[in-house]
């Protein structure tokens, strides 16, 4: 086991030191894009203010004739393109490709003072972060890179998710961890093709009526990821690092999409993934917290300043626990405020109150 001492200790000479906590920058949307494509390339300057994370994907959904010109595009985009306070990150090939080696080395090289985070497929367990960790220190040294980069676990198979408390602890480098429900169905052998959200085969049934035995009984189709999403929560939550829902595979389903990505934000999930901008709307709305909610949590903390004792707000009962969930809301609301002016205009106490 490895001395605690040394945790925080950079892995090679030059490198530079592990942070200590893991920044909480806005994070709705991580949105895919495709740097081989040339005209996705020209329209960054554009998509970039309207995200909080730009992401040049180089793995799943990219072929294998366009691996190299995915990452030539990504590296163009590092060197030329000004993102603002759009943070810029990248989903590099699995570690067992041909590709990963020269994807960490050629990043790292030409615009690791850029990048602020690796995406890493496909993470079964904290041996592939501490390789993936100890490459990034080497490669930063030579680079001469003055902060590290982050790294970004996506559970995609059985074994990582038996795994995810270990892997959300594997490193400081450990930014966060999203859920990829394609892969992670097929390795749990579901029956389902679709990517993420519910299926309708899913579902509970209530009894039959004592007194009607032969009418129709209520059927609710039931979330299939809840339990994934919560565990993956709680293991980010105890590590200090940021959970993440994944990608919602039927673009034109928008209500669907909205109400999956909902579920993961009530649960604790800080962001998701965008893979059409139609979704960055959406994960925009579900992820920035409700105006409504935003002044009630204020008026709690108003009324409960040092966050004890209990009070009655509105003829609801308030305490330390509400007081915790209140500066939560409000904490995020603050954040998201200062990227987005419409949100501060929403945000803003009412005069009448």
């Amino acid at each position: 086991m490895r001395n605690p001492r040394d945790f925080f200790k950079a892995l090679a000479i030059d490198a530079p030191e592990p942070l200590r906590e893991i920044p909480f920058r806005p994070s709705r949307m991580i949105h895919f894009l495709d740097f081989s494509n040339e005209k996705m390339v020209a329209k960054v300057p554009d998509i970039a203010p309207t995200v909080d994370i730009l992401l040049g994907n180089l793995e799943d959904a990219i072929s294998v004739d366009r691996k190299e010109a995915a990452r030539a595009g990504l590296i163009k985009v590092g060197r030329g393109i000004d993102m603002g306070d759009t943070q810029l990150w990248t989903r590099i090939n699995s570690l067992e490709s041909p590709w990963v080696l020269d994807d960490l080395t050629q990043l790292v090289g030409e615009i690791g003072h850029k990048l602020d985070v690796v995406m890493v497929p496909k993470v079964e367990g904290p041996w592939d972060i501490h390789y993936v960790d100890r490459l990034l220190a080497q490669l930063e040294a030579k680079a001469g890179i003055t902060r590290p980069i982050l790294v970004h676990a996506i559970l995609e198979t059985a074994q990582g998710m038996a795994n995810v408390e270990e892997i959300a602890t594997a490193s400081p480098r450990m930014q966060g961890i999203s859920l990829g429900p394609a892969d992670l169905a097929a390795s749990r052998r579901m029956k389902t093709t679709r990517v993420g959200g519910g299926h309708p085969g899913y579902r509970t049934l209530a009894d039959p009526d004592p007194q009607n035995p032969d009418a129709p009984r209520p059927s609710y189709q039931q979330d299939p990821w809840h339990y994934t999403i919560a565990r993956m929560v709680d293991a980010c939550a105890g590590a200090g690092i940021l959970p993440f829902y994944g990608p919602y595979g039927d673009i034109r389903d928008l209500e669907g999409c909205e109400t999956q990505f909902r579920a993961a934000f009530l649960l604790g999930c800080v962001g998701t993934w965008s893979l059409h901008p139609a979704q960055i709307a959406i994960a925009k709305k579900v992820f920035s917290p409700d105006p409504d909610e935003v002044k009630f949590a204020k008026k709690v903390i108003a009324a409960i300043p040092d966050g004890r004792g209990v009070h009655m707000i509105d003829g609801k009962m308030q305490d330390d626990a509400t007081w915790k969930q209140s500066k939560v809301m409000v904490d995020l609301a603050d954040m998201l405020s200062r990227k987005d002016p419409e949100l501060a205009a929403a945000y803003e106490p009412d005069p009448e109150t």
